[in-house]
């Protein structure tokens, strides 16, 4: 099958019900008369959020201004250079001279180096990691030099020489980069804090959204016909119950699943035959662990963006596998010629930044648009959304 680009990878921003061809939904009930009683929607902007965080990173790694660092980063250079005199001294008396010169020359150079650093800050935070690390080595060589050609011109110093030129240079590189690889640890020490709240923030923003299309369709189901809303409000509570607990950081697969069943059993009593559902789960893979409400948001933008627009209908089909040491769950629903109303990429965006808090590389999310063989014998539009997750 022939994988199309991401470009086609939208998802839904669970945006208002289209009005319904052949559901339950009834031909006077229609967008605008339900307008008093729908939720407003909310939206969050997942690109600004998301170089929000970058900049806070880069913010944490640059933090070469506070006086406190500042000081460890020239006591940690005087410290190094002090065992190079001590290398290469003949006695005490010489390792103390050696280590007098080497002082100045470190002092002047690694305060050079934190002062611009300090002063470009800003700037470098907006260019890439790779344009960053140039910049800061070669302020590193350019510092080294700085400190050590005064001391070479009041013959403190060995006389310039090229080779002594490039091992001026090297050591600054080195330095350069040792400061900022212990600036870049530092930073990264908070983030397992910092990820635990960032993963509690993207679940409290999945919720409202699955919150106020639920009560929609209940709405919607209490008005159309009483008697089956009396049995899905029991079915909704229930979920609701799920949805609400505090969870924690991860769930099992089999959690996820009972949820996502639920939800589109709801849905199934709303559209009716126009809703097919399609289950090929493995118990195997039912132990993995997987974000709380990971899967119910790729259902519902199934439903939402295959099933509800197209005049006939159409299937949902969830698989979980599992096979060397990876789970891999597959939602997939057929694509009609019209589609739904285009999504800002939300809750995609929030679901890999999920895994990603709670599995780092070891978990991915893939979609895209595909075809397979019908029924019928034809080829058949479907949109694909794949989570691969380590094995339990």
């Amino acid at each position: 099958m022939a994988r199309s680009p991401s470009a086609n990878t939208d998802d839904s921003d669970f945006g208002a019900p289209l009005s319904r061809l052949s559901s339950l939904w009834p031909e006077t009930t229609q967008q605008g008369d339900l307008a008093a009683s729908r939720f407003s929607i909310s939206h969050f902007d997942p690109l600004a959020e998301e170089r929000s965080r970058l900049r806070e990173q880069a913010a944490a790694a640059f933090d070469v201004c506070h006086p406190a660092l500042a000081l460890r980063a020239v006591l940690g250079v005087q410290g190094v250079l002090a065992l190079v005199a001590l290398a290469g001294a003949r006695s005490v008396l010489d390792w103390g001279e050696r280590t007098a010169a080497l002082a100045f020359g470190g002092v002047v150079a690694t305060v050079l180096w934190l002062v611009v650093v300090c002063a470009l800050g800003r700037p470098l935070r907006r260019v890439g990691a790779s344009v960053r690390a140039a910049v800061v080595l070669a302020l590193g060589a350019l510092a080294a030099l700085a400190g050590w050609w005064p001391l070479a011109l009041v013959e403190l110093a060995a006389p310039p020489e090229p080779l002594r030129v490039a091992a001026v240079v090297l050591a600054g590189l080195g330095f350069a980069g040792a400061l900022w690889a212990w600036l870049d640890v530092r930073a990264r020490l908070w983030q397992p804090a910092h990820a635990s709240a960032r993963l509690a923030e993207l679940q409290s923003r999945i919720r409202p959204h699955f919150l106020f299309n639920a009560l929609n369709t209940a709405i919607a189901l209490v008005r159309v016909d009483p008697a089956r809303a009396e049995a899905v409000l029991e079915d909704l509570a229930e979920l609701f119950r799920v949805a609400l607990a505090d969870a924690g950081a991860s769930v099992s697969l089999a959690d996820e699943v009972e949820l996502a069943r639920r939800y589109l059993a709801i849905e199934q009593v709303r559209f009716g035959t126009r809703l097919e559902v399609q289950w090929q789960v493995d118990p195997k893979a039912m132990g993995a662990r997987v974000p709380p409400l990971m899967l119910q948001p790729l259902v519902e933008n199934a439903v939402r963006h295959g099933v509800e627009p197209a005049a006939g209908g159409g299937w949902v089909r969830v698989q979980a596998t599992r096979a060397r040491g990876q789970v891999e769950v597959t939602v997939t629903n057929t694509v009609g010629e019209e589609t739904g109303p285009p999504g800002n990429g939300m809750a995609l965006h929030n679901l890999r930044e999920r895994l990603r808090l709670l599995h780092d590389v070891a978990a991915q999310c893939d979609v895209w648009r595909d075809d397979e063989t019908s029924p019928g014998g034809g080829r058949q539009a479907v949109f694909r959304a794949r989570v691969i997750l380590p094995a339990p």
